[in-house]
């Protein structure tokens, strides 16, 4: 005797894995269900363990802190900043090239990395010590 699936559930065909998929990537499952559970678990996933994985480098370096404190100043557009000569990495015979960009990035810490340096001039700070005063704008 052959049997006959007349109880009335009617027998569902199986997705293959490519139908799965392009399911998962339209998200046409309803809410509760297995894959939709899935899919969440999946995006639960990702969103916790890739900071993890990849390292974009995004802390900030020791070395280029400044060591003294600056002086800020408000100045019409602007600001003038002035930070003691020895936090400015610069090399002896500079160009006004090297200079802007050496101060750009020793007063980055205080301003932010969306600065632009106008001038600039050596000044001595009230101990005596060599300084540089910044005009700078964001």
């Amino acid at each position: 005797m052959a049997s006959n699936p007349s109880n009335g559930a009617a027998a569902q065909p199986r997705q293959g894995a490519g139908q799965v998929l392009k399911s998962y990537f339209y998200w046409t499952y309803s809410r509760g269900s297995f894959h939709y559970d899935v899919l969440v678990t999946l995006i639960l996933l990702f969103i916790f363990i890739t900071p993890h994985l990849w390292d974009f480098g995004a802390r900030p370096s020791l070395a280029s802190r400044p060591v003294h404190p600056m002086e800020v100043v408000a100045d019409g557009h602007g600001v003038i900043v002035t930070v003691a000569a020895s936090d400015v990495n610069m090399p002896t015979e500079a160009s006004d090239r090297e200079v802007k960009k050496a101060l750009r990035l020793a007063i980055e810490p205080v301003m932010g990395d969306a600065v632009f340096v106008e001038r600039w001039e050596t000044v001595k700070d009230p101990q005596g010590n060599l300084a540089w005063k910044v005009w700078a704008h964001r």
